[in-house]
């Protein structure tokens, strides 16, 4: 009998022994005593080894990105500190001002722990090492490490260092807030704002509503952003300790900004528009714990899914619920989430070290889902929700915030107001280099195909004043006495040094996501691209006479008011009733190359180009582009 087969089934095992054994009358020798003796004592040694757990671990520290392994830091040499010093401050660039610091694990991730004494001396040094760079340092948790019962458990340390970079005031993350109408999504982002419980009858939302209508009928229907700060040591900065937004910003080491997007389905393209626009960090879609998945929620998800942006689930309302109630929501959202157009896993954070995991996950792996369960009223799951937010990582890196930062100024206008005593004010976001106070940029295109020369008066950044605006920043920025009949949204403002090219015809690579029949030339769609939306026709398709549900193709479109300013790569997404479909940019026909056929046609209206000074026309002669596939 082999002793394998007897450690792996040993009932079984014992039976064909003592069968074996009966066929001596029960007789054993003591020859086969001594066997069993010695079977026995390696059974028992091998069973006390297969006791002793394996040694946890992590995955490798990877040279790049914001996580630092570290053993111990115990009593340095002063070469040695120095270069522990250089070494935090790349780690605090590649997280683009946070670090994170695991003491007690080795570099391949072997988590080895350290005792109190040198854990208590590691903390010491890697805060010298903080005030040396200017960080501040906040433990976010401590785990035993315990081996086996003869070994004494030892601790290892989760670190954040948090450092404002020193060319900007704070680090700033931005989160689009989704879900269907009457879920809580305003109330909740009030109650995190202004520090301050719902009464139960939407109190908390007040402040977050444009509009009368809003007020009245408790749906938002616009566009509202509202800012959550954390200082260097992670305690939140809101509303409840600071009267102004300025007092916020000067506070905060970490501004979360909001955006507080519709949830009715008639508002659907202003939700879009603002996922496209605003190109939000995260989506935060919130789900009632009552009502579940219904109305707009799949759709809000799907979008957010098709645009790539990573999105966690708040599920909301959990004191109107009983227990039974909340779990059936949440079987409902995993299996949602496991579908296999999700391919989601989902992770349900039930604690503070939940939270730090999470969020840790969330930014490296693009299936983990995190769920939260928050109350607005009794204040259930705030604290997990906002220590959550605190911990969540930039996802661009410095290398890529730089390399926009060196290409021209491109500022996409959203918004435009008239302000008393100030002017025209245009609000929108820096796709890439930089923006000062007084530079002069061209905006456009105009219906006539122009750009027209204006002068940047004063800039500002959640409402509080600022010099220089960097790329993928949100900011409003005022214009003095330019005319705002000339304005709409869409436009661009460029840097002169450039020379923008507007197209009334492009093709994009599609893939049609829902269709009741099919998508064929000659369609008419409202096409959403970056700030740009428009009713576009289907020209003609690749190879294809008609698209169905799940199909692709190169498709050429062309915009049937005025031509407009695309890039090329940049995601697409076009809507006809419910039929979508989703795609990037692969080419642009420059409107020169079709502009006497488009002014047959439908003519342009020209505008008084007079007060804005004209600079380009539609007339300039186009850049090369590649031979397209539809020719």
């Amino acid at each position: 009998m082999d002793v394998r087969s007897s450690e792996s089934c040993p009932v079984y095992a014992g039976q064909r022994m003592n069968g074996s054994s009966s066929g001596n009358g029960g007789k054993i020798s003591k020859k086969s005593r001594s066997r069993k003796g010695k079977r026995g004592r390696r059974r028992k040694s091998r069973k006390s080894r297969s006791n002793k757990s394996p040694p946890p671990y992590l995955p490798p520290e990877a040279e790049e990105g914001n996580i630092e392994y570290k053993l111990k830091l115990v009593s340095p040499t002063p070469q040695r500190f120095e270069h522990l010093a250089t070494q935090l401050k790349w780690r605090l660039q590649e997280g683009g001002g946070e670090a994170v610091y695991q003491i007690g694990v080795e570099d391949n991730g072997m988590l080895v722990g350290l005792s109190q004494e040198d854990m208590k001396a590691s903390l010491h040094t890697l805060q010298r090492m903080a005030e040396k760079v200017g960080a501040d340092i906040t433990v976010l948790r401590e785990r035993e490490v315990e081996y086996n019962s003869d070994r004494k458990s030892r601790k290892i340390t989760e670190v954040l260092v948090r450092k404002v970079p020193d060319d900007q005031q704070f680090l700033d993350l931005r989160v689009a807030v989704l879900g269907n109408v009457d879920s809580g999504k305003s109330t909740l982002l009030g109650v995190l704002t202004q520090g301050e419980l719902d009464n139960g009858r939407g109190r908390a939302r007040l402040n977050l509503f444009r509009h009368l209508h809003e007020i009245q009928t408790g749906r938002t229907s616009s566009i509202s952003f509202e800012i959550l700060g954390f200082n260097s040591k992670g305690e939140v900065v809101n509303y409840s300790d600071s009267r102004t937004a300025e007092e916020i910003c000067e506070n905060s080491s970490k501004m979360i900004t909001f955006m507080d997007l519709a949830g009715h389905h008639k508002y659907l393209k202003t939700t879009i528009f603002g996922l496209l626009s605003y190109g939000p960090d995260f989506a935060m879609l919130v789900v009632s714990a009552n009502t579940g998945i219904a109305g707009t929620t799949r759709e809000h998800l799907g979008l957010a899914l098709a645009l790539k942006v990573p999105i966690f689930l708040v599920l909301s309302k959990v004191d109107l619920c009983s227990r039974s109630t909340v779990e059936r929501t949440l079987r409902q959202l995993e299996r949602v989430l496991k579908q296999p157009g999700c391919n989601k896993v989902p992770f349900l954070v039930t604690g503070p070290d939940d939270a730090v995991t999470a969020a840790q996950q969330f930014t490296q792996s693009t299936s983990i889902t995190p769920i939260l369960l928050v109350s607005s009223v009794g204040g259930e799951g705030l604290k997990l929700l906002q220590e959550f937010l605190n911990i969540l990582p930039p996802l661009s890196s410095s290398q890529e915030q730089e390399e926009l930062m060196e290409q021209p100024t491109e500022f996409q206008v959203d918004e435009i107001y008239s302000v008393p005593d100030v002017g025209t004010v245009v609000g929108g976001t820096l796709y890439s280099g930089v923006c000062r106070e007084g530079e002069r940029l061209l905006v456009g295109p105009t219906d006539a195909g122009g750009f027209l020369r204006l002068r940047v008066g004063s800039i500002q950044r959640n409402r509080s004043g600022c010099r220089l605006l960097r790329a993928g920043q949100a900011a409003t920025l005022a214009l003095g006495n330019f005319d705002r009949s000339l304005l709409r949204k869409g436009m661009v403002m460029v840097s002169p040094r450039v020379n923008p090219t507007i197209c009334c015809q492009f093709e994009a690579s599609i893939v049609l996501l829902f269709h009741a029949k099919t998508f064929r030339r000659g369609s008419q769609v409202t096409v959403h691209v970056g700030n740009v939306r428009q009713t576009a026709t289907v020209l003609c398709m690749q190879g294809k006479e008609e698209l169905r549900t799940g199909e692709r193709a190169v498709v050429r479109f062309r915009f049937i008011k005025h031509a407009e300013y695309l890039r090329l790569g940049a995601k697409l997404l076009f809507r006809e009733g419910v039929a979508k479909g989703i795609g990037h940019v692969t080419r642009l026909l420059p409107a020169s190359n079709n502009l006497d056929q488009n002014q047959n046609q439908r003519p342009h209206r020209h505008d008084a180009e007079g007060e804005g000074h004209p600079n380009t026309d539609a007339t300039r002669k186009p850049r090369p582009h590649p031979p397209s596939p539809l020719q």
